[in-house]
């Protein structure tokens, strides 16, 4: 076996099977708990080939030229990079949506707020106009797309680089002839009404930051994650913009932060809108608020 570089891989060519061990040895000893699926993603990614295939055929060489492009993958990784940042990809609700510097990485977390306002809907067919603020890869709107076929959606975010990025996805997706994406602040310059609004807001307190897993703080953009002193600074805004641009009948999903449910119905109701649905994740955490306007 030929020397290694600061990977922990070795040089010149490999069977799959040794690739594979040589990475999960490097994740388990770097205490990365998801060892196992980081080093399948990224051997697929860097050899062009699909998972199945390389567990069928272990003993199949990769060629150095995979092994370089591997390597590099290796280094970022165990440096504490997300395998999504790596790659430029997230998989959200069956979708795959590209990544950039200016985008949030999506969590299955989020796919919560997806699965209520699909509950709410009583008819999938129905010509839905929908609202997404702080839109970053546009991940929620465009997986509210996917489901509801006749529904249309414009998508905001104060990045410019986030609305390319959702823009880029939407095409990507086969979507973008039902959704706009904009730069913008909230809601501001636009006009409703929407019968949907929905928004995943920064909501970390900014004195929590810090406590914050590497790969999130380090790779997540502050402005998508920074709430404010309190956490709850993008919800005094939104809230006030929701009222203004909801239909009558229209509902509002919001994604929360833990413990965040009563000061973010508070805030709702002191904009002249009523909480009314929680949304519990997989976990049981109270992780999507529903709200309405007073009439």
């Amino acid at each position: 076996m030929s020397a290694s570089d600061d990977s922990g891989l070795p040089s010149g060519a490999m069977a799959r099977g040794e690739v594979y061990r040589s990475l999960l040895d490097q994740f388990r000893a770097a205490k990365i708990p998801s060892a196992d699926l980081d080093a399948r993603l990224l051997m697929a990614a860097a050899t062009q080939v699909d998972e199945v295939a390389l567990i069928a055929d272990p003993h199949k060489l990769v060629e150095p030229k995979f092994l370089d492009v591997l390597q590099g993958y290796v280094r970022r990784r165990l440096s504490g990079e997300p395998v999504s940042r790596i790659l430029g990809r997230r998989e959200f609700w069956g979708l795959s949506f590209s990544l950039t510097e200016a985008t949030l990485d999506p969590r299955p977390d989020s796919e919560t707020l997806v699965e209520a306002v699909l509950a709410h809907v009583t008819e999938r067919d129905a010509p839905l106009q929908i609202l997404d603020l702080g839109t970053g890869t546009g991940c929620l709107l465009l997986a509210l797309l996917s489901e509801l076929p006749q529904a249309r959606g414009l998508g905001v975010d104060c990045a410019s680089d986030a609305v390319k990025a959702a823009t880029r996805n939407a095409d990507q997706l086969g979507l973008a002839d039902r959704v706009v994406f904009r730069i913008g602040n909230w809601g501001e310059g636009v006009d409703g009404p929407f019968d949907l609004v929905v928004s995943n807001p920064p909501y970390i307190p900014s004195g929590d930051i810090p406590d914050l897993s590497q790969e999130v703080r380090t790779h997540d953009p502050m402005a998508a994650l920074d709430g404010g002193d309190d956490g709850l600074t993008a919800y005094r805004e939104i809230a006030l913009e929701t009222r203004r641009l909801l239909t009558p009948e229209g509902v509002a999903f919001w994604e929360l932060g833990i413990g965040q449910s009563e000061d973010v119905s508070t805030i709702a109701s002191d904009a002249g809108l009523k909480a009314f649905g929680l949304h519990p994740d997989l976990a049981g955490i109270p992780r999507v608020l529903a709200v309405k306007r007073l009439v």
